[in-house]
């Protein structure tokens, strides 16, 4: 008998981090999603959100089933990867593109963890119809019973207030944020069902370039200078509302020759390989933008800014330095 994975149940962004009455929280990794299912005939099947089989590329998940899991089995998690006592997205990336020989000699460089926060399936029963304090529960038991150790990892899970503050002091090795699950829902396919809050921080940056023109910027490219005093870029806002292009484009001026990002070239980024069409402008204005706590190795952020506020009291002397993770 022959079984298939269901959508992953999805999320929807919340502005606070409290816990709702008849609901649970779990910690938000910044690693990969991916449901794993453990077939009877022993094939393994590790799968993106977007159902892209990454199977290959993790031989370390692929070979650790058969001994630990009871067959018939799927789970949903996330695949991540600690690295000098950090989550290491970017190592994730790199083990992506590997196969075969390569993906082995990754496993042993960048070792991943599978952290199980989801049962869909236990010897040939789907989970999917029963609640989550059933469902969480049984994963318990699993993990419990089989002794379930590297590269298992269970998700913690809790009720109360007090311990999901404790997880949100953990940004700076990478941990983004919490997820809120209803504890008498079922897993619904497709569905954002589940509550995401990221933590989020303020911090400055200068602008470099824009997307859009002088007089209706659309994006701007910002720029933190490294320790050799080289401005590098960093990320890019989202969209911005009209009120606050108008509010930019009065501070902006046209690059001039020399400027540090001279024949760059810039990804709309994200999982996205298309080329931006950017205005380079002088490196003179400091913004305030809203940012996650997800870095990659060079300390860039991994996701768009948000707008703040012009901060032309600011020099671009006052912005920090652009400094990597804590390794």
């Amino acid at each position: 008998m022959t079984w298939s994975l269901p959508e992953p149940m999805l999320t929807v962004a919340v502005d606070s981090p409290a816990v709702p009455a008849g609901w649970a929280a779990e910690p938000k990794w910044d690693g990969y999603r991916a449901q794993l299912a453990v077939h009877a005939d022993g094939r393994v099947l590790l799968r993106s959100r977007q159902g892209t089989d990454m199977t290959a590329s993790f031989p370390e998940i692929r070979a650790a089933p058969l001994a630990q899991l009871p067959a018939d089995t799927g789970l949903d998690g996330e695949l991540v990867v600690w690295e000098a006592d950090r989550l290491a997205f970017e190592r994730l990336q790199q083990r992506l593109a590997r196969r075969g020989a390569g993906a082995a000699d990754a496993a042993r460089q960048w070792p991943a963890h599978y952290v199980a926060f989801d049962l869909l399936r236990l010897s040939r029963t789907d989970t999917t119809s029963w609640p989550y304090r059933r469902r969480r529960a049984t994963l318990e038991s699993v993990f419990a019973a089989r002794r379930l150790s590297a590269p298992w990892a269970l998700c913690p899970s809790t009720t109360e207030a007090d311990v999901v503050r404790e997880w949100l002091t953990w940004a700076s090795v990478g941990m983004e944020g919490v997820v809120f699950k209803r504890l008498d829902d079922v897993y619904r396919p497709s569905v954002r069902g589940w509550q995401k809050y990221k933590v989020r921080e303020t911090s400055e940056a200068i602008v470099g370039a824009i997307t859009g023109s002088l007089a209706v910027p659309r994006t701007l490219q910002l720029g933190r200078y490294d320790d050799g005093g080289r401005l590098q870029y960093v990320g890019r806002t989202t969209a911005l509302a009209r009120a606050a292009g108008a509010a930019v484009a009065g501070l902006l001026a046209r690059g001039r020759r020399g400027h540090p990002w001279t024949a760059w070239s810039f990804s709309a980024g994200w999982g996205s390989q298309e080329k931006l069409d950017v205005t380079l402008v002088e490196t003179e204005l400091v913004v305030e933008v809203g940012v996650d706590v997800a870095r990659d190795a060079s300390g860039r952020w991994r996701h768009p800014a948000r707008w703040h506020r012009a901060r032309p009291d600011l020099s671009p002397a006052d912005v920090p330095r652009l400094t990597s993770p804590p390794h």
